[in-house]
């Protein structure tokens, strides 16, 4: 069933596009009188837009923005420009998130690449099966699909 999002006349251009972004990506628009979790929401849907401006910027490892990235520090960029604090490695990352299942994932949620109990990669969730993330040296932040079945999810807090 389609979500149906009432936004008011008048808005700025980028109320409209935050407020599309987050009816796009499944999430609730926030506003006065909605719970914590919705400012949650609202911080993650925040994070997956400027994890997405930053398409095409250089991987570069231990690389924190604005322009190179390496994996978790695209993350952690485009959250603490949302708001939210995170650390600076994938799997204190995800220690700091509440862990979810896949069947609860949102936009903007972190997706965790782990092979056994170790974290070794993590991207911002956009939908569809697909993350943004910055994937290794010689490439770019990019949207690509998860390929893989061993990921966790996490809410940022």
């Amino acid at each position: 069933m389609a979500a149906h999002i009432r936004v008011p006349t008048v808005v700025s251009r980028a109320g409209a596009v935050s407020a599309l972004t987050v009816a796009a990506v499944g999430g609730p628009v926030a506003g006065p009188g909605i719970p914590q979790q919705a400012e949650a929401a609202s911080a993650a849907a925040k994070a997956l837009q400027i994890a997405a401006s930053k398409k095409g910027a250089p991987y570069v490892y231990g690389a924190a923005g604005p322009n190179r990235f390496d994996c978790s520090g695209l993350s952690q960029y485009a959250y603490k420009r949302a708001g939210k604090r995170l650390p600076r490695t994938a799997a204190a990352q995800y220690n700091r998130t509440r862990h979810i299942k896949t069947t609860s994932r949102r936009g903007g949620d972190l997706v965790f690449f782990h092979s056994g109990r170790s974290v070794y990669h993590v991207g911002l969730y956009a939908g569809r099966g697909r993350i943004w993330h910055a994937p290794k040296p010689g490439t770019v932040v990019r949207l690509e699909r998860i390929w893989t079945k061993k990921v966790w999810y996490g809410q940022v807090r």
